[in-house]
């Protein structure tokens, strides 16, 4: 079974937490009765925890959907055994502008979609720091978990200079959801030892860089621009890749995993996956599973770990040009070549 952690109090949660972007509108076409039993699949081998938000269209419902049949099917007990960890993520138009009953009536349609009383995480993010809103609303959604509708309040893609601020406004934080992978370190640059000090658990996605990290791409040519056109989620990935040197920077990555990864008999992705677990402070990879098919895979991975000096080999690929990335979500928050990939306004169209 995949491994646990305990994080601040009672609450626990796999160490595998199961994606649900790659479900939401705009990804093709979504199977809902197919999405639901690769659901079972995940949780039978120990990934209980699941990862939406209220702007990834569908998959909050699809969630709900899922946790009325595991009821169903096998007891309210069981039920009780999943994490859902959703986001707040109000339009970049809206900010400045929110009140009480617009945070309210976002996490009550939440737990509504979910079919539940209580959230158990959201996850509150901010594209503009620049509106210093974001710590009312923060307080905003501490009162709503006073009154017993959200029991943690985590962040996503805040830096360590405005989470203290949160801190320091008596909002108390489980943890922070940002992009870290073999190939974007950012957050090493300050916050992993932010995080250790305050004990903020560590969530991370772009863990694959969107399928990128995997043995698809060993040995193959570049993907043009016209390749890539319709995912939004490779672009996306891609520009950190471009940013790192090129393709022949992941190239080298990619045979360096696979190396790793055959000393331990798992995938180039699981070997990447393993990186990031032994890595200080992070409590749970982020996987953007869309289907089934990786479940037991995955599973290879629950009794594994990578010495000091396999984690050495694989930063050695990438030396230096780590740094060149910035902080956490800098590139997205103000780079324009990477902020044209974000869409800003999602809460209005779902």
């Amino acid at each position: 079974m995949i491994k646990r952690i305990a994080l601040q109090g009672d609450y626990s949660i796999s160490r595998v937490i199961k994606g649900g972007w790659q479900l939401a509108g705009g990804h093709g076409a979504i199977n809902h009765e197919q999405a639901i039993k690769d659901m079972f699949a995940y949780y039978d081998i120990g990934i209980t925890t699941f990862d939406c938000a209220d702007i990834y269209t569908g998959v909050e419902e699809l969630i709900g959907d899922f946790l009325k049949q595991l009821a169903k099917q096998r007891g309210a007990a069981e039920k009780e055994l999943v994490q859902v960890h959703t986001k707040y993520v109000p339009d970049r138009a809206a900010l400045g502008q929110l009140k009480d009953s617009d945070v309210r009536a976002a996490i009550q349609r939440s737990c509504s979609r979910l079919g539940v009383e209580r959230l158990d995480v959201v996850q509150f993010h901010w594209w503009d720091f620049g509106i210093e809103q974001y710590i009312e609303v923060a307080l905003m959604l501490k009162n709503l978990q006073a009154e017993g509708l959200i029991r943690n309040i985590g962040l996503t893609n805040f830096d360590p200079e405005h989470t203290a601020k949160l801190l320091d406004h008596g909002v108390d934080i489980l943890s922070n959801q940002v992009q870290y992978s073999v190939l974007d370190h950012r957050p090493e640059v300050s916050l992993l030892d932010f995080n250790h000090d305050h004990n903020i658990a560590l969530f991370c996605y772009g863990t694959l860089a969107g399928g990128f990290i995997s043995s698809k791409y060993l040995g193959k040519k570049e993907p043009s621009e016209t390749e890539l056109a319709s995912n939004r989620s490779l672009i996306k990935y891609k520009l950190i890749i471009d940013d790192l040197g090129g393709w022949s920077v992941l190239q080298n990555l990619l045979r360096k995993l696979d190396d790793v990864g055959k000393r331990h008999n798992v995938s180039i992705s699981e070997a990447a996956l393993l990186y990031l677990l032994c890595k200080k402070q992070v409590a749970a990879v982020i996987v953007g599973l869309r289907d089934s098919h990786y479940a037991q895979s995955l599973h290879s991975i629950y009794d594994k770990n990578l010495s000091i000096k396999e984690m050495n080999e694989i930063e050695a690929v990438l030396g230096s040009k780590t740094q060149v990335l910035g902080d956490v979500y800098e590139l997205e928050r103000y780079n324009q070549k990477h902020s044209e990939v974000m869409k800003y306004n999602l809460n209005s169209e779902v």
